[in-house]
């Protein structure tokens, strides 16, 4: 009887910790619906940026990527974006999908222009760039040394 009430006893206190750390994840995620502005940008490539990756200007998370569709008319991926309210975007800025590390993980860079109008509450950003290619990057390398040898 003694070791059924001491394993329960360490069980409640297993999940107790499990819930500390649980309620300490939520509130230090950062996520959920940001309050701000929504806005969109169109791009021939997103890479493998998705729902959730941050949206930065210098550095600085500002946003969050809300969702990404294809429009049939274009072909063009239209990524959502919701910016936290306090960040007003000049209506010349870019948007650039750039990545964390070489392992991967993508965000969004903004780049703010000079433009004194701002792009409002469902507006979009009109110069976008889409994510490099680490692999196209590499074969164009390759083949390219492989050309100058031939030359020779």
């Amino acid at each position: 009887m003694k070791r059924s009430i001491a394993e329960t006893i360490l069980g409640a206190v297993v999940i107790a910790t499990s819930g500390l750390f649980l309620m300490y994840s939520i509130e230090t995620a950062d996520v959920g619906k940001i309050d701000g502005y929504n806005i969109t940008a169109d791009f021939s490539n997103v890479g493998g940026l998705k729902a959730g990756d941050s949206v930065q200007i210098s550095g600085v998370k500002v946003g969050s990527v809300a969702s990404i569709e294809l429009v049939p008319e274009t072909y063009l991926a239209r990524v959502h974006i919701n910016i936290r309210s306090g960040y007003e975007l000049p209506t010349d800025t870019a948007a650039l999908i750039s990545s964390e590390s070489l392992l991967g993980g993508l965000y969004m860079s903004l780049e703010p222009g000079a433009d004194e109008e701002f792009i409002e509450n469902g507006g979009s950003i009109q110069y976008t760039q889409a994510p490099q290619n680490l692999e196209q990057l590499l074969g164009q390398f390759i083949f390219s040394m492989q050309d100058d040898k031939t030359e020779k």
